[in-house]
């Protein structure tokens, strides 16, 4: 196995671990934050309780995509130096950025989950809001650096090396509304599987409000933000000549 064969599977291996865990930290605490505001309007228990059981999926998944999204943003200096060095002045806003809404994301989070009984309810649900739009915000951040891999602009090249940066340019690239749009499929993804887990308890005959009303409210996440993603801006998407060079 040559060494660019080598830094592609263990990119891949990498990557597909990692979005394993970060689509469902974005999905989920969409749903965390529906069910207490549920409880907080509605008073109902069920809500509670399933939004504290979610907070702790979340807290879980957080920590196990932070760690593999840092061992990624090493390899991706390791692996690929080349296209680093050349790239890395263009995008490296985007990525920056991100670092800045996961940090956002980590500190409310862990108001949210030690919060409980020291925040007031409505303060303890608007940090689930940060939590949630933030995580929504890394996502649409790093894939806006993938949008440029297949939409490069923002800049001109002189003797090989990139000028006149543009980073609005780049971080807004025509891939861009596509790409950032990309990620409500986390949200339905998610859905999908949390409803799945409820609907299997009721075919277990566990036919109570909890699993009922979970399943109901994934479900309607599923159907209303899977409306909206079948719904975004589509356009085609093409890959720049001349990147080859410099992937090493």
């Amino acid at each position: 196995m040559d060494d660019l064969l080598a830094a592609r599977v263990q990119m891949e291996v990498s990557l597909a671990f990692h979005m394993i865990f970060a689509a469902i930290g974005i999905g989920m605490p969409l749903l965390m934050v529906i069910a207490e505001g549920l409880w907080l309007r509605r008073g109902d228990e069920t809500y509670l309780h399933l939004a504290k059981k979610w907070s702790k999926v979340t807290g879980l998944l957080f920590a196990i995509g932070a760690v593999s999204g840092t061992a990624l943003s090493f390899e991706l200096g390791l692996l690929w130096p080349r296209f680093m060095e050349f790239a890395g002045g263009i995008i490296g806003a985007a990525f920056a950025l991100e670092g800045y809404a996961f940090f956002i994301e980590a500190i409310f989070l862990g108001l949210y989950l030690y919060g409980w009984t020291r925040l007031r309810p409505v303060v303890h649900w608007l940090c689930g809001i940060v939590v949630a739009v933030s995580g929504a915000l890394s996502g649409i951040l790093v894939v806006s650096a993938n949008a440029w891999m297949q939409h490069p602009t923002g800049f001109d090249v002189e003797n090989g090396k990139p000028v006149n940066v543009d980073v609005l340019a780049a971080l807004f690239n025509p891939g861009w509304a596509v790409f950032a749009t990309h990620y409500l499929a986390c949200y339905v993804a998610t859905s999908f599987a949390v409803a799945a887990v409820y609907a299997f308890g009721l075919l277990r005959r566990e036919r109570d409000e909890y699993h009922s009303k979970a399943l109901k409210l994934a479900m309607i996440v599923v159907d209303r933000v899977g409306t909206a993603y079948l719904r975004r801006p589509q356009c085609p998407v093409w890959s720049a000549p001349g990147f080859g060079p410099v992937r090493m």
